[in-house]
């Protein structure tokens, strides 16, 4: 049997599909649905009213920090793709939290 290439994997499978930007926008709507579908689940939100509407430029602002950073640190794609989401899942708040958190563990 012939050697195959090995799988590029979904995150490559998608970037070459449909680009980079594309796939970071993706990651970030992935991203914040898993926020949402929690919040429906603990009965916070209903599954669709007009407040969806504000997670666009939510999502939009935190690709952009995602892949700032994953710049910043020469991070692969993927994993850069996978921040995007993880950010997106976290939010503004979440993440700074986060940030406030980590950033007095080392001061």
């Amino acid at each position: 049997m012939a050697d195959l290439p090995p799988d590029p994997g979904l995150i490559e499978t998608i970037n070459r599909a449909i680009g980079g930007a594309a796939t970071a926008l993706i990651a970030g709507f992935a991203g914040r649905a898993m926020y949402h579908a929690g919040e429906v689940r603990a009965k916070r939100r209903p599954i669709l009213s007009w407040d969806l509407l504000w997670e666009a430029p939510l999502v939009l602002g935190m690709a952009m920090i995602g892949d700032s950073v994953g710049v910043y640190f020469a991070f692969p794609r993927e994993v850069t793709v996978g921040l995007i989401a993880f950010l997106a899942y976290l939010g503004p708040r979440g993440a700074g939290a986060a940030l406030e958190r980590w950033a007095s563990r080392k001061g």
